[in-house]
């Protein structure tokens, strides 16, 4: 048939351009160059922050070799000796003569805060609030008549001893943990004053070593 035989015929040119080289060749522009300020720059913070290793902290001393600074309500060595104490029960020990794997600062102050705390008085629609009302004689309306209460919130001011301690680390001076805490504070007693910057100190530190 002559449509057979022309594809025939067709066959081998057709094999003959799938060996012929392609006359296609993939390109592109290159790259524009850097600028110049990329080679000297580095931006940390595209970067991970590397995993801190808590557990080689063992030992601290304070920084500067500056005792936390007192005042009226607790002297340095009653602050210093609170946080050597909390220190101690988290593995740290201070270090003898040298300097510690941790540079520790602290400081006390006193700040006033404003505390709120709603109470209930009772009202009577007759006689009026308690206690000339339904609960303060259990008078006419009492069983009787409807009453209710009003919400009364009342603000008043409180004092508290606020402890902020600084842990540095040694060798390079970068910064390891920070917190402060506060706890309520009681001029009347010396003893209550000193319980109270343990307290602050204690949950300044709760936290530490980070989980």
């Amino acid at each position: 048939m002559p449509y057979r035989q022309m594809c025939l015929a067709l066959l081998p040119l057709a094999l003959a351009a799938c060996q012929a080289s392609n006359p296609y060749v993939a390109s592109s522009r290159p790259l524009p160059p850097a600028p110049a300020q990329a080679a000297n720059s580095f931006d940390a913070s595209a970067y991970p922050a590397p995993t801190r290793d808590y557990g080689h902290y063992r030992s601290w001393s304070w920084r500067d070799g500056q005792l936390p600074s007192g005042n009226a309500d607790a002297d340095p060595a009653q602050i210093a000796d609170a946080v050597s104490g909390a220190l101690d029960q988290h593995g740290l020990r201070p270090a003898r003569g040298a300097t510690g794997d941790l540079l520790v600062s602290a400081d006390m102050r006193l700040e006033r805060r404003l505390r709120q705390v709603r109470d209930y008085d009772y009202y009577d629609p007759y006689y009026g609030p308690y206690p000339y009302g339904s609960v303060g004689f259990g008078g006419y309306r009492n069983g009787y008549g409807a009453y209710g209460s009003v919400p009364v919130v009342r603000t008043y001011e409180v004092e508290v001893m606020v402890v902020r301690i600084d842990l540095f680390d040694a060798r390079n001076g970068q910064p390891v943990w920070s917190a402060s805490a506060e706890s309520g504070s009681d001029k009347g007693s010396p003893r209550d004053r000193e319980t109270a910057l343990r307290e602050s100190v204690h949950k300044a530190l709760s936290g530490y070593p980070p989980s």
